[in-house]
């Protein structure tokens, strides 16, 4: 992604950095000014503290991006600074759910009960086999690994232009998943405990469901769920596999098909998290991000190259 580029504090910055800092800027100032008024926050200091310190790292990374580099040295530097700031949004996010709105579950399982005169979470148990459970948690699990792994491809087979429509993207749906936890936010399965207790059947499964389980009860908290995080940022993924990478698109579908299923076959979201994760995702690639560059650069876009 070409584009123009400003000159602030001494430092050249471009619309990924507008997007990824300044969401991450703006997402820490706002738990720091609720926090003065509101007592429903868990840790604001800490959060805060933790975010201030990525965002003297991001600018940081932004500075020695200045000098001459190694490709595979600028491509960590770039690479671990900006998603890093995804995780931070994403904790300061979980940190503001419910500070204006309190938690949406019950009307997430009324309409899917409307919708599907079931609900799906309880249906699928039947599914439920250890061989099956276990790929499941491995495509769950697998996509922390695309992350960096794809955007390494990207970087040395397209070019640097190429990882910054592809962070530029992420970061583009990091920060709408965000805003969608605070504005309707939604608990997950496994932390109401209506859905919790008719969720009966054991999901048995080996290592990548230990994985899958250690990440649910030690890393996850109760939030970040609509939209799907995993499925908007597995659907950016499965596009920029496409525009960069067709192999790789090859490669990645019955990953990320089945990645859409184990949110939900997994107990960490419902379908409707999941289906509006593919909605962000969408809108990212063909709405929002295209309309923000070429508002951002006053032309269309440039591609950096073609599929092969």
């Amino acid at each position: 992604m070409a584009g123009r580029r400003f000159r602030f504090a001494g430092l050249e910055w471009d619309l990924t950095d507008v997007v990824t800092l300044g969401g991450l800027i703006a997402f820490t100032l706002t738990v720091l000014i609720v926090s003065l008024f509101s007592d429903r926050l868990r840790n604001p200091g800490p959060t805060t503290l933790v975010a201030s310190a990525f965002i003297g790292f991001y600018i940081l990374a932004v500075s020695v991006l200045r000098r001459p580099l190694r490709p595979w040295v600028r491509f960590v530097v770039r690479t671990a600074s900006v998603q890093l700031a995804f995780l931070q949004v994403y904790q300061l996010a979980n940190e503001l759910e419910t500070a204006f709105f309190p938690w949406q579950d019950d009307r997430v399982l009324a309409l899917e009960k409307a919708v599907f005169g079931i609900q799906p979470l309880v249906a699928v148990q039947k599914l439920y086999s250890v061989p099956l459970n276990e790929w499941m948690f491995f495509v769950y699990v697998f996509y922390l690994i695309i992350y960096p792994v794809l955007g390494a491809i990207i970087y040395f087979k397209r070019g640097e232009a190429a990882n910054e429509d592809y962070l530029y993207s992420l970061g583009l749906v990091n920060l709408i998943c965000a805003l969608g936890f605070v504005m309707f936010p939604v608990a997950s399965p496994m932390n109401w405990p209506s859905v919790r207790a008719v969720l009966t059947e054991p999901l048995n499964a080996g290592v990548f469901g230990v994985i899958a389980e250690f990440i649910r009860h030690h890393i996850h908290r109760p939030g970040g769920a609509i939209p799907s995080p995993h499925c908007a940022v597995a659907t950016v993924m499965w596009f920029m596999s496409l525009k960069y990478t067709r192999r790789g698109f090859l490669w990645l579908s019955p990953v990320i098909l089945s990645l859409y299923a184990s949110t939900v076959y997994g107990r960490f979201h419902y379908v409707t998290d999941a289906i509006a994760g593919v909605a962000a995702g969408l809108l990212v690639i063909f709405l929002i991000g295209p309309l923000l560059a070429r508002a951002w650069n006053g032309r269309p876009e440039p591609l950096d190259g073609r599929p092969r």
